[in-house]
Formats: structure tokens, sequence, C-alpha cells
């Protein structure tokens, strides 16, 4: 384990930018998001979740595929190229690496993503342990650790020290890249210390037991059939926030576009909340709002565990509990469920 003043932290990040990319959450108009760094940016290790997940650095919300060209009367296919220069995530919280886990299965299973893939195997990822989770938080019901983050390395802002800790083959090549600026730590009582402050915050969460036992693979009719939906889907606008904050929604879509040299054809987020979505010539299958919010939580606690070994889509980041306009999210779908209609 290393450390280094919280004061020297911009040393560190130079350094680590040197060699490679890195993206880090840094305030801009007053919104904290990951930005690829700049020595001039506002960088924000402090704030608890930035407005969107980092996954984009992963799977970007916009990326062009390849691109067509005419060439002697011949159409000319001209693939993107795939990342091949090592890049670091430093601060992703314990709740956006499990994300990172969700999309792997999904990206990395056969067909792989070979766009993803290279992203993932030229990524570094730097956690961050969340020194003060909040009441909107409910993570360790999905197995999620954000007192010991996983990740390449696993990093602990205390007090005026930034600790450090590496978890892998990469995190270790990293750190002795960088070890003369830091200090080797011998004793890591602060930071189990730490450890033990921040699980005493996480027992007093008011979502630190919600219940799931009723949820995965082997409640698919029951759930599908229930008449909750057409009440819980009522307050839904349709607007897409909760897909687009969310550190494991995958939707996408694939458009093309004429740039007068040739057509690019790009992947963008998307989000099974729009009424377009997957749409066919035929028209689109969920031509209800409630079916297409029925959906959305279907996917996350039952479509996905039931092929991903009981793994839930769901990280309990809760961004959608903050973000939500009409104050819906999957806490009180889950609760709605689980209390026969009742949302306490």
């Amino acid at each position: 384990m290393y450390s280094i003043e919280l004061a020297r932290i911009k040393e560190l990040l130079e350094e680590i930018d040197n060699k490679r990319d890195l993206f880090i959450p840094c305030k801009n108009n007053g919104k904290v998001n990951f930005l690829k760094y700049d020595k001039d940016m506002e960088v924000d290790l402090h704030t608890l979740k930035t407005v969107k997940s980092p996954k984009d650095t992963f799977f970007p919300q916009s990326e062009n595929l390849y691109t067509c060209l005419t060439e002697n009367r011949k159409i000319k296919i001209v693939p993107e190229e795939l990342v091949n220069k090592e890049f670091v995530v430093f601060g992703m919280r314990a709740c956006d690496v499990k994300g990172v886990e969700v999309l792997d299965k999904v990206f990395l299973s056969n067909p792989v993503d070979n766009y993803y893939k290279a992203r993932r195997d030229n990524g570094i990822i730097i956690s961050l342990a969340c020194g003060m989770p909040e009441e909107s938080c409910f993570c360790t019901n999905f197995q999620v650790d954000p007192a010991t983050p996983c990740g390449d390395i696993s990093c602990w802002v205390i007090e005026k020290e930034v600790y450090l800790k590496a978890n892998s083959k990469k995190g270790e090549q990293l750190l002795d890249e960088v070890k003369n600026i830091l200090v080797q730590v011998e004793n890591e009582k602060k930071v189990n210390d730490e450890v033990n402050r921040i699980q005493s915050i996480l027992n007093k969460l008011p979502y630190k037991d919600l219940p799931l036992e009723k949820w995965g693979k082997d409640v698919l009719k029951e759930k599908f059939n229930s008449p909750l939906w057409e009440e819980l889907y009522k307050p839904c606008i349709a607007c897409g926030t909760c897909t687009f904050v969310c550190p494991t929604c995958q939707c996408y879509d694939i458009k093309d576009y004429n740039t007068g040299h040739g057509v690019k054809r790009y992947r963008c987020w998307d989000s099974c909340m729009y009424s377009d979505f997957t749409m066919m010539a035929h028209g689109n299958n969920r031509t209800k709002q409630m079916q297409r919010f029925r959906q959305r939580f279907l996917h996350k606690l039952v479509y996905y565990p039931a092929n991903n070994d009981g793994l839930f889509s769901c990280t309990g980041c809760g961004r959608c509990v903050e973000k939500c306009p009409s104050s819906l999210n999957i806490v009180k779908v889950i609760k709605a469920f689980n209390n026969g209609g009742g949302e306490n």
C-alpha cells in the first residue's frame, strides 16, 4: 500500500496522465462528471455520485463503428480503429465498478463486442471508497462494498492523505511506475479504521435491508402479470433520465450520418422507456408506457439475473432515486411488490 498527501494529488494525476489518458471526476458548470483530465480542471474526489456513471469510458454515449466511402464507383468500408492505448479511470465508486461487471457479461459474451473489449483490455480502474454514503444509496443489497471497493487499485481519501492499494497486475504496474512520488505504507490501521467507520454509516442507511428474495429467475410469470404495474407506471413521463444515469443500462441504437464525404455508421445510447425504442417496420411490440416501464424493472430484477447466475442488473447507486422527476425508482418498485402494493 502507498499514500500521498491530498494536497499533492495533482502531481500523481499528472504523472499518470503523462503516459496514459486519464479520466477523473471534475466539476464543470456546477456539475461533477468524469472528464478527460486537464491540469486546469477542477478535480472533485469528494462528491459521492457523478451525474452520469463513468460507464461511458468503456461504453461511450456515442461512438463511430465504421465509415462507408465510394471509390471508383465501388463502396469501401473502413472500420473505426479500436482503442489500443492504456487509459486510467480514477475515482470510480464501488457501485460503478460493479456496473462494469454487469456490462462485461453483456459485451464480452459471444459474440464479443470488439469495441468494448478493446477498452476493457486497455482500461485501468482506480476505485474510490465512499467516505460518506448517502441516504439514497442501497448498494450493499447487491453485494457491493463501498468501504473496500474493487478495481485494479483501491483508493481511500482519509483526512489529508490518499491511500492506494493494488488489486491486480495492471494496478501493481501502475503504482510501480509512480512510486517515486508515493510513500510506502506498512501499517494499514488508518485504512482499516476508515473501512469500519464507513461500515457503521452503511448500517444506518434507510434502504440497507431491501428484500430481494422475491425477485430473480423463477418469478417471471407472477411479476409480469401483476396488476401493480398499472398503478406504478402512471407518474412516469418517459423522459429516460433513469436509463441515462444508470451504470448498467446498455441499450443502444445504430444510426447512419452522411458527412458529405461518406456515411458514418455509429451507435449511441438509447432508452427502453422511449416509444420508438426498437421500432420495426410493423411498429413496436411494447406500445404502452406501462409495458415499457415494466420492461425496465423486469430486466433489472428478473431477466438479467435469470441469464447471469443470479447477478442483478442494478448496483444500488441511487442515481435513479435522486434524478427521477416523478420520484419513481427501483426501490419503490421492489417495496411495492414486497408489500403487495404498499410502498412502505
